[in-house]
């Protein structure tokens, strides 16, 4: 009797402090709970320490705050131009609201799947296969919007939607690489023309340019020669002119102007020209300056020469 009055207020102290303990809940971070009370929502645990009476309350759902990521599976759709083609899109949501988020739809997942492939086929039914090709962000934004609305009653924010592989039949594959081909063959070949005219450009251009060079050094050495001719005359004209000059202010004498003369008979004489016409003032001279050699080498032999005097045979200048 002592020993049950002993065990069962420790067995009851035992039981109170589990119970304490097992509804002791502590939400971690980027986490909610919604929490029901007699099977109706009470209220959302957020980050924290909390308590929940036992045998009446209980933790429904909890909830990652975190970004989630989905990717769907390839979904078949049409384009306009009647081309059966597969898309897969990734969806990047985050939960705004855990209440709604916990009853607003039955399965949140499965719910946006359906929606992005009616919407998706939706868009894709409007384009034609090139456009769909070539317009990405369009559809990334249009079923973007689409999920945003719907899913906004749901607590579900859509943060980004990426279309992540578009997959053409097999045919219109191998088409669209020959159509590739042709137009990479083709821009080949333009620009190996461009290449080729612009060389041939630069080409004539050299040559161009070597020609006019080859002109400009003809035109200066001509000019040069000119200059080195018309320079030397002037020396030439200068050193007669100052010869000329240096002889008026010595004031020669009558003898002197004879000798001069004579010096340039003399040079004159010596040419290969077979006929010479002088001045009739050097006549005289001449003949005076015949006779005297004559006389010098008489008296140098001995006795007067018997031959007569030579005489120069010159054409009088009229």
């Amino acid at each position: 009797m002592n020993i049950m009055s002993i065990i069962a207020p420790i067995i009851l102290i035992v039981l109170i402090i589990w119970l304490i303990v097992t509804n002791i809940r502590i939400v971690p971070q980027a986490h909610a709970y919604v929490l029901e009370r007699l099977g109706a929502y009470h209220c959302t645990w957020q980050v924290g320490l909390h308590f929940k009476i036992p045998l009446i309350d209980k933790v429904a759902r909890k909830v990652s705050l975190k970004e989630h990521v989905i990717d769907f599976p390839p979904q078949p759709v049409i384009t306009k131009d009647n081309v059966t083609i597969e898309i897969d899109t990734v969806v990047y949501f985050q939960i705004t609201d855990p209440k709604l988020y916990a009853y607003g739809v039955e399965n949140p997942m499965a719910a946006i799947e359906n929606l992005t492939a009616t919407t998706l086929r939706n868009i894709i039914g409007e384009l034609e296969l090139d456009g769909t090709l070539t317009s990405r962000e369009h559809i990334n934004g249009k079923i973007r919007i689409v999920l945003d609305e719907a899913t906004d009653a749901w607590g579900i924010k859509i943060n980004r939607v990426e279309v992540k592989n578009i997959t053409p039949p097999r045919d219109i594959q191998m088409a669209m690489e020959k159509q590739m081909r042709a137009e990479r063959e083709r821009r080949e070949s333009i620009l190996r023309a461009e290449g080729e005219k612009k060389s041939a450009i630069l080409i004539a251009e050299g040559q161009k340019e070597a020609v006019i060079l080859e002109a400009e050094a003809a035109k200066q050495s001509a000019i040069r020669e000119a200059e080195g001719r018309a320079e030397a005359i002037r020396m030439v004209q200068r050193a007669t002119a100052d010869g000329l000059r240096m002889l008026s202010e010595s004031e020669p004498t009558q003898e002197v102007l004879t000798i001069q003369s004579l010096d340039a008979f003399r040079a004159a004489a010596d040419g290969k020209a077979t006929k010479i016409i002088i001045p009739s003032e050097i006549q005289g001279i001449a003949g005076l300056a015949s006779s005297l050699t004559e006389i010098i080498k008489d008296t140098e032999g001995g006795a007067p020469s018997k031959r007569p005097p030579a005489k120069p045979v010159v054409h009088q200048e009229k």
